[in-house]
Protein backbone atom coordinates (compact mmCIF):
# COMPACT_ATOMS: atom_id res chain seq x y z
CA UNK A 1 0.00 0.00 0.00
CA UNK A 2 2.93 2.62 0.88
CA UNK A 3 4.32 1.83 -3.02
CA UNK A 4 0.52 1.95 -4.05
CA UNK A 5 0.33 5.61 -2.16
CA UNK A 6 3.92 6.48 -3.80
CA UNK A 7 2.50 5.70 -7.35
CA UNK A 8 -0.66 7.55 -6.86
CA UNK A 9 0.68 10.41 -5.06
CA UNK A 10 -2.50 9.82 -2.93
CA UNK A 11 -4.19 7.02 -0.77
CA UNK A 12 -5.41 4.17 -2.59
CA UNK A 13 -8.88 3.13 -2.63
CA UNK A 14 -10.68 0.35 -2.32
CA UNK A 15 -7.68 -2.13 -3.35
CA UNK A 16 -8.66 -6.13 -3.00
CA UNK A 17 -5.16 -6.89 -4.57
CA UNK A 18 -2.26 -6.64 -7.11
CA UNK A 19 -3.66 -7.87 -10.83
CA UNK A 20 0.25 -7.65 -12.17
CA UNK A 21 3.15 -6.74 -11.16
CA UNK A 22 6.66 -5.30 -12.27
CA UNK A 23 9.72 -7.24 -12.88
CA UNK A 24 10.91 -5.58 -9.98
CA UNK A 25 7.98 -6.85 -8.17
CA UNK A 26 6.36 -3.01 -7.67
CA UNK A 27 2.31 -2.52 -8.58
CA UNK A 28 1.48 -1.67 -12.49
CA UNK A 29 -1.99 -2.89 -12.35
CA UNK A 30 -4.76 -2.92 -9.05
CA UNK A 31 -7.75 -4.65 -8.42
CA UNK A 32 -10.58 -2.60 -6.96
CA UNK A 33 -13.84 -3.12 -5.44
CA UNK A 34 -16.83 -2.44 -7.28
CA UNK A 35 -17.88 -0.13 -4.49
CA UNK A 36 -15.81 2.45 -2.73
CA UNK A 37 -16.16 2.19 1.08
CA UNK A 38 -18.20 5.61 0.97
CA UNK A 39 -20.75 3.37 -1.01
CA UNK A 40 -20.02 5.23 -4.82
CA UNK A 41 -20.27 2.88 -7.31
CA UNK A 42 -16.75 1.92 -9.06
CA UNK A 43 -16.97 1.02 -12.74
CA UNK A 44 -13.05 0.63 -12.69
CA UNK A 45 -12.25 -2.87 -11.73
CA UNK A 46 -8.54 -2.47 -12.81
CA UNK A 47 -6.80 0.47 -12.47
CA UNK A 48 -3.34 0.98 -13.61
CA UNK A 49 -0.50 2.60 -10.84
CA UNK A 50 2.71 2.78 -12.45
CA UNK A 51 3.84 6.12 -13.11
CA UNK A 52 5.84 5.00 -16.37
CA UNK A 53 3.07 3.02 -17.52
CA UNK A 54 0.28 6.21 -16.77
CA UNK A 55 2.40 8.22 -18.82
CA UNK A 56 3.15 6.39 -21.73
CA UNK A 57 -0.72 5.71 -22.04
CA UNK A 58 -1.17 9.74 -21.72
CA UNK A 59 1.02 10.74 -24.32
CA UNK A 60 -1.13 7.75 -26.56
CA UNK A 61 -4.32 9.59 -25.49
CA UNK A 62 -3.03 12.59 -26.26
CA UNK A 63 -2.34 11.86 -29.86
CA UNK A 64 -5.56 11.20 -30.95
CA UNK A 65 -5.14 7.19 -30.66
CA UNK A 66 -8.40 7.03 -29.08
CA UNK A 67 -9.90 8.76 -31.71
CA UNK A 68 -8.34 6.25 -34.41
CA UNK A 69 -9.44 3.21 -32.37
CA UNK A 70 -13.19 4.23 -32.38
CA UNK A 71 -13.05 4.55 -36.05
CA UNK A 72 -11.32 0.99 -36.43
CA UNK A 73 -13.94 -0.10 -34.38
CA UNK A 74 -17.21 0.83 -36.13
CA UNK A 75 -15.63 -0.25 -39.35
CA UNK A 76 -14.31 -3.69 -38.22
CA UNK A 77 -16.55 -6.24 -37.35
CA UNK A 78 -14.05 -8.62 -36.05
CA UNK A 79 -12.28 -5.95 -33.26
CA UNK A 80 -16.19 -4.70 -32.22
CA UNK A 81 -16.74 -8.35 -31.51
CA UNK A 82 -13.45 -8.67 -29.55
CA UNK A 83 -13.70 -5.54 -28.12
CA UNK A 84 -17.45 -6.69 -26.84
CA UNK A 85 -16.17 -10.25 -25.75
CA UNK A 86 -13.17 -8.12 -23.10
CA UNK A 87 -16.40 -6.01 -21.91
CA UNK A 88 -18.47 -9.30 -20.91
CA UNK A 89 -14.92 -10.75 -19.27
CA UNK A 90 -14.51 -7.35 -17.21
CA UNK A 91 -18.38 -7.50 -16.56
CA UNK A 92 -17.93 -11.03 -15.29
CA UNK A 93 -14.79 -10.45 -13.15
CA UNK A 94 -16.60 -8.13 -11.78
CA UNK A 95 -19.45 -9.17 -10.84
CA UNK A 96 -17.62 -11.72 -9.17
CA UNK A 97 -16.99 -9.07 -6.39
CA UNK A 98 -20.43 -8.32 -5.68
CA UNK A 99 -23.77 -6.90 -6.96
CA UNK A 100 -23.84 -3.08 -7.64
CA UNK A 101 -26.96 -2.26 -9.36
CA UNK A 102 -25.73 1.34 -10.21
CA UNK A 103 -22.73 0.14 -12.49
CA UNK A 104 -24.81 -3.63 -13.95
CA UNK A 105 -23.80 -3.65 -17.54
CA UNK A 106 -21.29 -0.59 -17.53
CA UNK A 107 -17.74 -2.17 -17.72
CA UNK A 108 -15.11 0.57 -17.81
CA UNK A 109 -12.80 2.24 -20.92
CA UNK A 110 -16.03 3.15 -22.96
CA UNK A 111 -16.27 -0.95 -23.80
CA UNK A 112 -18.00 -2.28 -25.29
CA UNK A 113 -19.09 0.52 -28.54
CA UNK A 114 -16.24 3.25 -27.31
CA UNK A 115 -12.61 4.06 -26.77
CA UNK A 116 -12.96 6.22 -23.68
CA UNK A 117 -9.99 5.68 -21.65
CA UNK A 118 -6.32 3.78 -22.61
CA UNK A 119 -5.70 3.56 -18.96
CA UNK A 120 -8.24 1.09 -18.07
CA UNK A 121 -8.06 -0.98 -21.31
CA UNK A 122 -4.24 -0.82 -20.69
CA UNK A 123 -4.77 -2.04 -17.41
CA UNK A 124 -7.16 -4.93 -18.22
CA UNK A 125 -4.82 -5.95 -20.77
CA UNK A 126 -2.15 -6.52 -18.32
CA UNK A 127 -4.33 -8.09 -15.52
CA UNK A 128 -5.96 -10.29 -17.93
CA UNK A 129 -2.93 -11.39 -20.21
CA UNK A 130 -2.87 -11.01 -23.86
CA UNK A 131 -5.47 -11.77 -26.23
CA UNK A 132 -8.50 -10.79 -23.75
CA UNK A 133 -8.44 -7.15 -25.05
CA UNK A 134 -7.53 -6.04 -27.97
CA UNK A 135 -7.56 -2.47 -28.08
CA UNK A 136 -5.67 -2.48 -24.61
CA UNK A 137 -3.09 -5.73 -26.33
CA UNK A 138 -2.55 -2.96 -29.61
CA UNK A 139 -1.97 0.13 -26.97
CA UNK A 140 0.81 -1.30 -24.89
CA UNK A 141 2.53 -1.99 -28.33
CA UNK A 142 1.94 1.19 -29.09
CA UNK A 143 3.65 2.39 -26.13
CA UNK A 144 6.68 -0.44 -25.96
CA UNK A 145 9.14 1.56 -27.02
CA UNK A 146 9.27 3.58 -23.46
CA UNK A 147 7.37 1.10 -21.51
CA UNK A 148 7.06 -2.37 -21.42
CA UNK A 149 5.84 -4.92 -18.60
CA UNK A 150 9.06 -6.83 -18.53
CA UNK A 151 11.41 -4.15 -18.30
CA UNK A 152 11.63 -2.10 -15.15
CA UNK A 153 11.47 1.56 -15.63
CA UNK A 154 10.48 1.51 -11.77
CA UNK A 155 12.70 4.61 -9.58
CA UNK A 156 13.28 3.91 -6.16
CA UNK A 157 9.42 4.76 -4.37
CA UNK A 158 9.91 6.04 -0.54
CA UNK A 159 7.16 3.97 1.09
Amino acid sequence: MAVLRSQLGRQPRAVIGVAARCVCGNPVVVKTKPRLDDGTPFPTLYYLTHPDAVGAVSTLEAIGTMKEMQERLAEDQELAAAYRAAHERYLAERAELGDVPEIDGISAGGMPDRVKCLHVLVAHALAAGPGVNPLGDEALELISGSWRPDRCTCAPLEA
